[in-house]
């Protein structure tokens, strides 16, 4: 059990008798009232998204999850690939249980699959990723040291701000728990 304020974001709890994926939280402390822990959750059985208000003394479970390190193979439709790097055995994590986890995720990135009750619900991203941007505008001339950014559509679909210097096929590190841009890869 732990407290509802050490609650974040991509933790998996028990909520009344349900496994649930904290999608928000947001901690509220409205003048001289009690301090409230607003989250959005994800019943991951049957997919719902709803909200619920925690008080701040109120006590949490925290799911007991397997985690396996394993290989993202490749996406099919809504599905996705991933190879235990062990006992090399398959399974396949519907976009809707990995979330934005699938804007980080290219073929061979090693990631810890989360199982509970033997069923795969989510994966746990490495700190940083290196994409490749494969859409941006061409950068202002003179603009190198100035701190001024531009959009930058990555090979994952996810859209991050860059700054000027950057051009189309570079790669770049990006940050998987803020999904900012970080530095060149190289």
């Amino acid at each position: 059990m732990i407290a509802a304020t050490q609650l974040r974001s991509g933790m998996a709890i028990l909520h009344e008798g349900n496994l649930c994926r904290v999608l928000s939280v947001h901690h509220i402390t409205p003048g001289n009232w009690r301090g409230m822990v607003q989250t959005k959750l994800r019943n991951l059985k049957t997919g719902n998204s709803f909200e619920y208000r925690f008080r701040s003394e109120d006590r949490v479970e925290k799911a007991d999850l397997e985690e396996h390190e394993m290989d993202f193979l490749y996406a099919a439709g809504d599905d996705y690939h991933f190879m235990n790097t062990t006992t090399y055995e398959q399974v396949a994590i519907t976009r809707d249980d990995l979330g934005d986890a699938v804007h980080y995720l290219v073929p061979n990135t090693k990631v810890m699959v989360e199982f509970y009750e033997h069923r795969p619900v989510g994966v746990e991203l490495p700190v940083t990723v290196d994409l490749r941007v494969v859409e941006t505008a061409p950068g202002m001339k003179g603009a190198t040291a100035s701190n001024s950014g531009k959009p930058a559509m990555l090979e994952t679909g996810l859209q991050v701000t860059v700054p000027q210097f950057i051009d189309v096929g570079e790669l770049v590190r990006v940050d998987t728990a803020e999904g900012k841009y970080l530095e060149r890869a190289k």
